[in-house]
C-alpha cells in the first residue's frame, strides 16, 4: 500500500510547496475519470493532502477497489466515489468546476487483449462527459492525450512540436489507440466550436512512478517489476528507441499548471528533456539499482500487437515551460524513487 511509504507522502509535500496559485483551486470541485489509474490516483491524493476543500468526484468502474485504492482517505467527505462504465451516458445531478478525463486503455495487453473499449473510452467516453458538461459551468475540461498521437517521426525533425503529425498505419490493431487518441483532440475541438467550452489537451509523455496498476505491461513497468523481483531486465528489442518518459509526480504538476493556466483549444506537450532516454539505457539504469543483468529477448505475437512501431518520439515541451511549470526530478531519481516506494510499500 502506497500509503506505508514515508517517501510517498515527502513527495505529496513537496508538491504542495509547489509554486503554483493554489488559491485558485480552494473550495473547487473536480470530476476525474481514470480515478484509480496511474496519473488520475495522485492527483486525487494531491488535492485532497493539500486540504483546501477540494471536493473530488471519482468515477470508478468498481467502488470497493477505489475505496481500497484511497483507504487513506475512508471516512473524508470531500472523495465521491461514482461507480460507473464511461462509455455509457453519463447522467448525475451535480456541477462541478474542474473535469478531467484520465481514463484510458495506457499499456501493450489492454491494447491488443481489449481493443474495441480501448477506443470507446477514448471517443465515446470522452463524448459522453462532453456532452453533460456542455450545459453545466464548467471552468475547464481536460482531456488527456498521449505522445503515441505523433505516430511515426518522418525524419525531419529531432523534438515533436505540438503542430507535428507523423505517420501512423491505422489498418493495425495498435492504431486504435493513437487513432482513437487524435479523434478525440478532434472531438474536443468540435466541442469547442459549437458550445464555446474551454478544453485543454495534455499530450502525456511516456509517465511512470509508484501508482501505475499492477499488471501494468508498459515496458518501464516491466523493468521496474524484474528490478523489486530480482530479476534480470528483459528488453524485447536491440532498444535503441529513444523515448521522452515523465515521473507522474512531475506530470502531474505539469497537469494542474495547464489546468491553471493553459489556454482554450491548446495541446501542451508533458515531457522534460531530462527525462528523454534510449531503452537499453533506461534497462541498465534499473537494472543497475540492484545489480541485474539486462537479457535481450522478442515478444510473442500478443505484446507484438500492442506495441508501439515507434523508435523515436521525443517532445518538444516549450510550451509547457511557456507556462512557468519546471520539473522536480530527472529520469534518474524519477526512478529511484518510483523503486524506494514501492519497496516501503509492500
Amino acid at each position: 500500500m502506497l500509503y506505508n511509504s514515508n517517501l510517498y507522502f515527502e513527495e505529496l509535500e513537496k508538491c504542495c510547496n509547489y509554486d503554483l496559485d493554489w488559491e485558485k483551486l480552494k473550495n473547487k470541485s473536480f470530476l476525474i475519470s481514470g480515478s484509480t489509474g496511474l496519473i488520475g490516483s495522485f492527483l486525487i491524493d494531491l488535492l485532497l493532502y493539500k486540504n483546501i476543500g477540494c471536493k473530488i468526484y471519482a468515477i470508478t468502474r468498481n467502488t470497493e477497489k477505489a475505496k481500497k485504492r484511497f483507504s487513506f482517505w475512508n471516512g473524508n467527505n470531500h472523495l465521491i466515489f461514482i461507480e460507473h462504465n464511461i462509455v455509457n451516458k453519463f447522467d448525475y445531478y451535480f456541477y462541478p468546476d474542474y473535469i478531467l478525463h484520465l481514463a484510458s486503455n495506457t499499456h501493450p495487453r489492454q491494447y491488443s487483449s481489449d481493443p474495441i473499449n480501448t477506443i470507446l473510452i477514448n471517443i465515446l467516453g470522452l463524448n459522453n462527459l462532453l456532452d453533460w458538461a456542455k450545459d453545466k459551468t464548467v471552468k475547464k475540461f481536460i482531456f488527456a492525450s498521449s505522445t503515441e498521437i505523433y505516430g511515426e517521426n518522418r525524419g525531419d525533425t529531432e523534438l515533436f512540436d505540438e503542430d507535428y503529425c507523423g505517420y501512423i498505419n491505422s489498418n493495425t490493431l495498435r492504431a486504435g489507440y493513437n487513432e482513437s487518441k487524435r479523434c478525440g483532440e478532434s472531438l474536443c475541438q468540435a466541442y469547442i466550436e459549437k458550445y464555446n467550452m474551454d478544453i485543454i489537451i495534455p499530450r502525456f509523455a511516456r509517465i511512470y512512478g509508484p501508482t501505475s496498476l499492477s499488471g501494468d505491461s508498459k515496458v518501464i513497468n516491466q523493468f521496474i517489476d524484474n528490478c523489486l523481483n530480482n530479476k534480470d531486465i528483459i528488453l524485447k528489442s536491440e532498444g535503441n528507441q529513444n523515448y521522452s518518459f515523465l515521473y507522474v509526480v512531475d506530470a502531474v504538476m505539469a497537469l494542474i499548471s495547464i489546468l491553471l493556466n493553459g489556454e482554450k483549444g491548446n495541446a501542451y506537450n508533458i515531457s522534460d528533456i531530462n527525462s528523454n532516454i534510449k531503452l537499453k539505457d533506461l534497462a541498465n539504469l534499473i537494472a543497475n539499482k540492484n545489480n541485474l543483468k539486462v537479457i535481450f529477448d522478442l515478444p510473442d505475437e500478443v505484446e507484438r500487437k500492442g506495441y508501439s512501431t515507434s523508435t523515436v518520439s521525443l517532445l518538444d515541451n516549450t510550451k509547457l515551460l511557456n507556462l512557468g511549470w519546471k520539473p522536480i526530478y530527472n529520469i534518474e531519481e524519477g526512478i529511484a524513487n518510483t523503486i524506494e516506494i514501492l519497496k516501503e510499500s509492500k
